[in-house]
Formats: structure tokens, C-alpha cells, sequence
């Protein structure tokens, strides 16, 4: 049995209990968050989100792609979100290589260059610090006063507020 096997096992016990249909497809919260999609990140545990609380973003390195400046606007314009909370996290795998290094890597695997930046960085606060810019400067995101930027650390699950 695969994992998306047992995946599917452990969906047909959930869906014989579901019980949330009748929830908005707004969050409750009015707020969007945006983090790593690092596996030892649960954005519910750690904020302590109910269903129908907030819309979670996820991607690589929690950080502000043009895809997720597409989902944050979705998010605010047809959704009513109106905060913003971007998590990256310590020990992040886009600490540990140059965007040069990982497309010559997948062009010797594959034959093709990506076309997109992988998004490796070198310092975390920083790091924090310009995706909350690309959020705050992109002139589409119209609520930007409620943006706010944190570091998870992945030994305690602390967050700490980035200035």
C-alpha cells in the first residue's frame, strides 16, 4: 500500500464524520496566513486555527511569490481577509543553496533550466523582511496595515516577531 493509499483509508473515516459544510468559504478571522510548507510546520497547532478561521498559503520557504500575491488577492478581494501573517522558519531548506547551484542541478536531471527563481536565500530576517515588501509594494494588495512578519523556530515552535 502506498502513502496516498492510506491517505484515502484515513479519507473515507473522515468523510463519514464531516461536519463542516456548512462553513463560510471566508475565514472567520478575516486573516491570510502565509508560511514554508515544510512538514514540521502546522500553521492550526501553532495559532491554534479552528476550521473556518483563516486561509493558509503554503509553498516553499513561506515566501511572497507571485503566486501568492494571486492568492492573497483572492483572499482580500473576493474573501475579506484584511490581515496578513507570513511565517518563514528556522533550519529552512532555502538556506542551504544558491538558485544557481539547484537549476544546474535539475537542468543535469532533467535537460531544462527551470524558469523560475527557486527562492534560496541567505538570511532569515531579511528574508521575512522582503516578502512582506513585495506584499506592501504590490500596488493590487489593498489592505497592507495589518501585515506582519515572524520567524518559527523548529526546535521550540516559538514565533518571533521580525521588525
Amino acid at each position: 500500500m502506498t502513502a496516498i493509499d492510506s491517505y484515502l483509508e484515513r479519507n473515507a473515516a473522515y468523510a463519514t464524520k464531516f461536519s463542516r459544510a456548512d462553513l463560510a468559504a471566508a475565514p472567520g478571522q478575516r486573516v491570510a496566513v502565509v508560511t514554508c510548507m515544510d512538514a514540521r510546520i502546522d500553521p492550526d497547532a501553532m495559532l491554534g486555527l479552528d476550521a473556518g478561521d483563516a486561509h493558509v498559503i503554503r509553498n516553499a520557504g513561506g515566501i511572497a511569490t507571485d503566486d501568492v500575491i494571486r492568492s492573497l488577492l483572492v483572499s482580500q478581494c473576493l474573501l475579506g481577509t484584511r490581515e496578513i501573517m507570513l511565517i518563514q522558519h528556522t533550519d529552512c531548506g532555502l538556506l542551504t543553496f544558491k538558485d544557481s547551484e539547484m537549476a544546474d542541478a535539475i537542468e543535469r536531471d532533467t535537460g531544462h533550466r527551470p524558469p523560475f527563481a527557486m527562492g534560496a536565500f541567505t538570511g532569515l530576517d531579511d528574508n521575512v523582511r522582503e516578502s512582506i515588501a513585495r506584499i506592501r509594494d504590490n500596488q493590487l494588495i489593498t489592505h497592507t496595515d495589518g501585515i506582519r512578519g515572524f520567524v518559527c523556530d523548529v526546535k521550540t515552535g516559538r514565533l518571533r516577531e521580525v521588525s
